[in-house]
């Protein structure tokens, strides 16, 4: 008699949590303009000026022959997006309400809603922003061909999702040591200017450069991002494997150590700073 009414309750749990993520999400992409559609565009005008600021010096360092056979700016894109979907998902959830948050003193509301909220926010910014570039790459330059949409789609949720684990660390330690969660997420990302692997082939690497590169997960998202955007790129020194297991297990410590900070919460810890 009683598992009718707890299935609905479930369910109601569920798609109510559902729509709770949603309020969430839409405030933190407003959070950051009052003008939603000035965000936007922010977020596009800062892409594009990685790109041409990545295509520019190519062509200053003449460095434009170690890129693939293809379109050379779509070479370039390819790296941008990945990076940009990597470490803005990264700074989204490092900068969400944390359990001493005021947001939090509402009965709905908990970290996990608050994680999920930024972190679907990010992706929603990175995906539009990279439609529109490409949209108008196409329209107004040359022809946009990928040669395998849906696993380019893959690698962009999969480095925004690599992203996502790596913030959630940062996002455990920060309510006990705040300054060095903040330094140690814009130190990642910086590194990963050069570590992420965007402004070479993996393919041309040699053995001990490539040392330095394949520990890092979104090296691998990049490169195999490559091998599905151009046809003739065949990505040999990566795999998607290893993001999806360094992503996974760094998920689960971040959650461990963001729970057990929630359990230990104090409204004080803010007090000072």
């Amino acid at each position: 008699m009683f598992r009718p009414t707890l299935q609905r309750t479930r369910t109601r749990t569920v798609f109510g949590m559902m729509e709770l993520i949603y309020h969430s999400a839409v405030r933190d992409i407003r959070k950051s303009h009052r003008n939603a559609l000035l965000g936007l565009m922010l977020n596009i005008f800062q892409t594009l000026l990685f790109v041409l600021s990545f295509y520019a010096m190519f062509m200053l360092l003449g460095m434009r022959g170690a890129a693939v056979r293809g379109d050379f700016l779509l070479y370039i894109m390819s790296g941008i997006f990945l990076y940009m979907c990597h470490t803005k998902a990264m700074g989204a959830i490092v900068q969400s309400e944390g359990p001493a948050s005021a947001m939090m003193q509402h009965a709905p509301m908990n970290t996990v809603i608050a994680i999920c909220a930024a972190a679907l926010s990010s992706l929603y910014l990175q995906i539009l922003s990279i439609l529109v570039v490409l949209f108008f790459y196409h329209v107004i330059f040359t022809p946009v061909y990928i040669h395998d949409p849906i696993g380019a789609l893959g690698m962009i949720i999969l480095s925004w999702f690599s992203g996502c684990a790596v913030g959630t660390i940062f996002l455990a330690i920060k309510p006990w040591l705040p300054e060095f969660a903040k330094i140690g997420s814009s130190i990642y990302g910086r590194v990963n200017m050069i570590a992420s692997g965007k402004m070479f082939v993996a393919n041309a690497l040699p053995a001990t450069m490539l040392a330095m590169f394949d520990w890092n997960p979104l090296f691998h998202c990049i490169d195999q991002m490559r091998g599905y955007v151009f046809e003739n790129y065949h990505p040999y020194n990566s795999n998607i494997s290893y993001p999806i297991k360094v992503a996974i297990v760094l998920v689960v410590l971040g959650l461990l150590g963001e729970f057990y900070t929630r359990r230990h919460a104090s409204a004080s810890w803010n007090a000072a700073r």
